[in-house]
């Protein structure tokens, strides 16, 4: 049996697939913010409930809002704040008695799809999350690229590519630069522009379902997201050249940027024909948690 466990802000949740990815069981529970010892001690109830409830003992992956540090075997560049600095896997592993595998979350929604979703097969998969921040990670075979430091596939601290005048230098961010994709690209980057543009506050699914009612400030705003995510992703087809891109999080649900991020891609590619397929995630909201019990593939 595989036990994943998505390590949220907001919310722990638990998964138990078995060998063919049918799920056994499945819990949320708050997280309990600021309180590391807390959170360890949730994640074993969680642990302890799941395989008393399937009668299985599991190997157990976690999906964090950061990574581990080669050098340091420390959490670093954790939004949730209070893990950084922390020997998580370590910790995790004294208290539920076993070993244990930690990846960032974007990379375990890359290990999902890779496995039985949208990119099922594909060599290399690049998962994109554009949420309330934006993320980003790579299956390689189906197996998470975590890179020499830590670091592969993370793209949220990095500017907006091509970055227009208008746009320079961008909102500040969390991470100390500003511009970022983390800023541009999540769906509060889409709240924070057409409020900017136009004076007026709109939630992501307001502004979209303005846009689609005909809203002139809303169709603009979501032309200049679109713009500024497809520049994105062109830099990724320059640099990686992905077979599959997979998208992620409540953006990933507006249909129209399946149908016109393709054509606002090809300006910024470095080749004479590009086509390659963008996806939503298969398994929706389910599918970093998913990709944390599939971290032990394999084994």
């Amino acid at each position: 049996m595989r036990l994943g466990i998505d390590w949220g802000g907001t919310k722990l949740e638990i998964i138990a697939l078995d060998e063919a990815g049918a799920e056994l069981y499945r819990e949320r529970v708050a997280t309990p913010r600021g309180d590391y010892a807390g959170c360890i001690e949730a994640v074993a109830g969680l642990v302890a409930r799941a395989e008393a409830a399937t009668g299985r003992r599991g190997t157990v992956g976690f999906g964090i809002p950061g990574s581990i540090s080669p050098g340091t075997g420390l959490v670093k560049n954790a939004n949730s704040t209070w893990l950084n600095g922390k020997p998580l896997d370590k910790d995790l592993e004294a208290r539920l008695a076993r070993p244990v595998r930690v990846e960032n979350d974007a990379n375990c929604l890359a290990v999902s799809e890779a496995t039985d979703g949208a990119g099922a097969g594909a060599h290399v998969v690049h998962a994109v999350i554009i949420g309330t921040g934006s993320g980003s990670g790579i299956a390689i075979d189906g197996k998470a690229h975590r890179g020499a430091n830590g670091i592969g596939g993370e793209w949220g601290n990095i500017p907006v590519p091509w970055m227009t005048a208008e746009e320079f230098p961008g909102p500040d961010c969390w991470t100390g630069h500003r511009g970022t994709l983390d800023r541009w690209i999540s769906g509060k980057g889409l709240e924070w522009d057409f409020a900017r543009a136009s004076g007026r506050e709109l939630d992501g699914r307001g502004i979209i379902a303005a846009m689609r009612a005909g809203d002139s400030e809303a169709e603009a705003a979501y032309r200049r997201y679109v713009a500024r995510l497809a520049r994105a992703m062109a830099m990724v087809a320059n640099i990686l050249d992905p077979d599959v891109f997979v998208l992620g999080g409540g953006m990933s649900n507006v249909d129209e940027l399946y149908r016109d991020l393709p054509d606002a891609m090809r300006p910024f590619i470095f080749s004479d024909t590009y086509s390659v397929p963008i996806a939503r995630a298969a398994h929706g909201d389910s599918s970093g948690v998913r990709g944390a019990a599939w971290l032990w593939n394999g084994v």
